[in-house]
């Protein structure tokens, strides 16, 4: 399993979202879209354009995730310091690896992660 995490503000459009995608790696392997439950609705765009099914992460998911990145900001809103990179992991499963830390996109409104599983 294949996963895309993502973090993003309100209002972060497709475009935003297809571009932090392709910063982070691209959508090629990729076979599943996460993020915070609370914000699953907004990746449902993306999810139709690439036919990928999203996987809402509980936020209690999220703070035991070793990420790379770490913002003060979203570390207060989320006890971690990359929802995108949190959310990867969570939904990538035990043992997942993130291929680089989270990449923001060029409007800063959307962050994407890639993480691949362990049984991958």
């Amino acid at each position: 399993m294949i996963v895309a995490g993502f973090g993003f503000r309100a209002g972060a459009t497709l475009a935003a979202l297809q571009d932090a995608l392709a910063r982070a790696g691209g959508p090629e392997r990729v076979t599943h879209l996460a993020t915070v439950a609370a914000k699953a609705e907004g990746l449902l765009p993306l999810a139709g354009a690439l036919g990928l099914p999203v996987i809402a992460v509980a936020a209690g998911e999220l703070p035991g995730q070793v990420v790379l990145t770490h913002s003060e900001r979203v570390d207060a809103l989320f006890g971690t310091g990359s929802v995108a990179e949190a959310a990867a992991l969570a939904a990538a499963g035990p043992g997942a690896r993130l291929w680089g830390p989270r990449v923001v996109s060029t409007n800063g409104t959307a962050t994407a992660a890639i993480a691949e599983g362990g049984a991958s």
